[in-house]
C-alpha cells in the first residue's frame, strides 16, 4: 500500500498520530500537496461520509476521522496555499440566532472539509447580520444555516429576506438543516436546498457547486 493509501485507511481508522506522520512522510517525498490532499486525505473522507450515510458508522466514529484529517491539514494547508490550490468552493457556516446547539453543524463542517471546500465557521447563536456581513466579506459560495429549535427557524427566513434586501442572495446559494426543518419549509423561505443530515449536507454542497457527489 502506497503512502496516499495508507493514509487514506488510517483516516478512516481515525489514527491521527499516524495520519500526522504520514502526511508529512508524503510531503519529505515530494508527493505533491493537492495529491495528498486529494487522493490521502480527502479519499479517506469520502470513505467516512459513505459509511455515515450508509449507517454503517455514527457521529462518534465521524469525529474521530475528522480529527485525524485535521492533523493532516495542519501539514499541507500552508503548502496548498502557497501553491494556490482551488477548493471545491467556500461555505459559510452557522447555528442561527437563538440557538445553541451545533453538533450536527459541527459534523458538516468537518465533513465539507473534508471534501475539499473552505469553510468558515461561525459558531452558534449567529445573529442575521452576522452572516450577512460575512456573505459581504468573506466571498462565499454557499451559506449554510442549522436550527435545532422550532422557535429559531424564522431566523432563517429572516436571513435570506436579509440577503435578498441587499442582492447578495443571487450570487450566493443558501442551503439549511436540522432536525425541524422540511423541504417544504426550505422552499418557503426560498433557500436553495436542504439536507436531512450531514452526509447529505455534503451532497447538497456537491450539487449546489455543480459538481455530482461521488457515488
Amino acid at each position: 500500500m502506497g503512502v496516499l493509501e495508507q493514509i487514506a485507511s488510517d483516516i478512516v481508522e481515525g489514527n491521527s498520530e499516524s495520519v500526522h506522520a504520514l502526511t508529512q512522510q508524503a510531503v519529505d517525498e515530494n508527493i505533491a500537496a493537492v495529491d495528498i490532499l486529494n487522493n490521502g486525505l480527502v479519499a479517506g473522507m469520502n470513505v467516512v461520509s459513505e459509511q455515515f450515510k450508509n449507517n454503517e458508522i455514527f457521529i462518534p466514529e465521524v469525529l474521530v476521522s475528522a480529527r485525524a484529517m485535521k492533523a493532516g491539514m495542519e501539514i499541507i494547508r500552508p503548502l496548498l496555499a502557497e501553491a494556490q490550490v482551488e477548493s471545491r468552493g467556500r461555505v459559510i457556516l452557522g447555528t442561527v440566532q437563538g440557538d445553541l446547539h451545533d453538533i450536527g453543524k459541527n459534523i458538516v463542517a468537518m465533513l465539507l472539509e473534508g471534501a475539499g471546500f473552505d469553510i468558515i465557521d461561525l459558531g452558534a447563536d449567529v445573529p442575521i447580520e452576522k452572516f450577512v456581513e460575512s456573505a459581504k466579506n468573506e466571498g462565499a459560495d454557499i451559506i449554510g444555516m442549522s436550527a435545532l429549535l422550532t422557535t429559531t427557524m424564522v431566523n432563517m427566513r429572516s436571513t435570506i429576506e436579509a440577503l435578498e434586501n441587499i442582492d447578495l442572495k443571487k450570487g450566493l446559494k443558501v442551503m439549511i438543516g436540522g432536525a425541524p426543518i422540511t423541504q417544504t419549509f426550505a422552499d418557503e423561505i426560498h433557500a436553495d436546498g436542504y439536507a436531512p443530515d450531514a452526509a447529505a449536507a455534503i451532497d447538497l454542497a456537491l450539487s449546489l457547486m455543480g459538481t455530482v457527489p461521488k457515488k
